[in-house]
């Protein structure tokens, strides 16, 4: 009885380490989420987003800096998948906040996962795990062309 308790026990502990949740970080192509036409129908044209250092047509104001942090269901799913549904909420959610405040567009885009920024023209950064990807993002409201 005693040996099969010290089995178990072992087998609990090197079991534990296996167990431990991913968080894996990827930096993502942002033009291949972009161009995605089922993306790019999803988001239509009336909010136009900008990340960090791309050219941005002149802005006429500015509505605030906002942050939204999306997560998304990643079991069973590659990365990329998971991460590209993401980063569709995160912008979906800009997308909402630019129309509730009368903005057309969501400019500056930058990666901010736990309050850290990654500012890239490129990539965007996604964290994902066995179960849940993620994409949080800070980008500022303005109105563009006005």
């Amino acid at each position: 009885m005693r040996t099969a308790m010290l089995v178990l026990a072992l087998a609990a502990i090197m079991g534990a380490g296996s167990a431990q949740a991913r968080d894996s970080e990827l930096n993502l192509d942002i033009n291949e989420v972009m161009r995605d036409g089922e993306i790019t129908s999803k988001l239509g044209k009336d909010v136009a987003f900008y990340f960090s250092g791309q050219p941005t047509p002149k802005v006429s104001r500015t509505l605030g800096d906002f942050v939204t942090n999306r997560k998304t269901n990643s079991f069973g799913r590659p990365d990329a998948t998971a991460c590209r549904w993401a980063m569709l909420a995160a912008l979906i959610h800009l997308q909402e906040r630019a129309r509730q405040l009368g903005g057309n567009a969501v400019v500056n885009i930058v990666s901010y996962y736990k309050k850290s920024t990654s500012a890239s023209s490129t990539d965007y950064v996604c964290h994902a795990g066995n179960f849940v990807a993620g994409v949080a993002l800070k980008g500022t409201v303005a109105a563009i062309g006005r």
